[in-house]
């Protein structure tokens, strides 16, 4: 009978280790794809800023005024703060999106197709994000506002 017993504990403690195994790898990937959904989200969001800069773009430079656009962008992604920064050099401009409160280098760049002198960046949970663009002597400026 001493010799059954123990065989009972070695069996309880295999199905213990190997549920605990079971469950740490469900746990991960769970995680994995919500970092995924996370990334996903914030590339098409920096998707979404490029297209509206360049739809406000064409409306000003076609009525030559000055037009904002308020940008429909969520407060977080998952649970984590981002931003978006529009810059340009003398070749192209672009949107930059990253994670975190402070600004960086861009975890993922999307470009603006159209000629414009674009500066501003926005910081999500602080307000809404305000697209303005204007023209002045033949030159569009298009800046990013809102946030702290």
């Amino acid at each position: 009978m001493p010799s059954i017993v123990p065989s009972y504990i070695y069996t309880l403690f295999a199905t213990i280790i190997v549920g605990a195994l079971i469950i740490g790898a469900c746990s991960l990937s769970a995680m994995n794809i919500r970092a995924e959904a996370e990334e996903q989200q914030l590339l098409n969001l920096a998707r979404y800023v490029s297209t509206e800069s360049l739809a406000l773009v064409t409306c000003t430079k076609r009525n030559n005024a000055t037009a904002q656009l308020s940008l429909n962008v969520p407060t977080f992604i998952g649970e984590k703060s981002y931003w978006i920064k529009i810059a340009n050099d003398s070749a192209t401009a672009w949107v930059e999106v990253g994670f975190g409160t402070s600004i960086q280098q861009g975890q993922y760049v999307v470009h603006i197709p159209a000629e414009v002198s674009a500066s501003g960046a926005y910081v999500s949970g602080s307000g809404p994000a305000v697209l303005e663009c204007r023209v002045e002597a033949d030159a569009v400026y298009l800046t990013l506002i809102g946030g702290s």
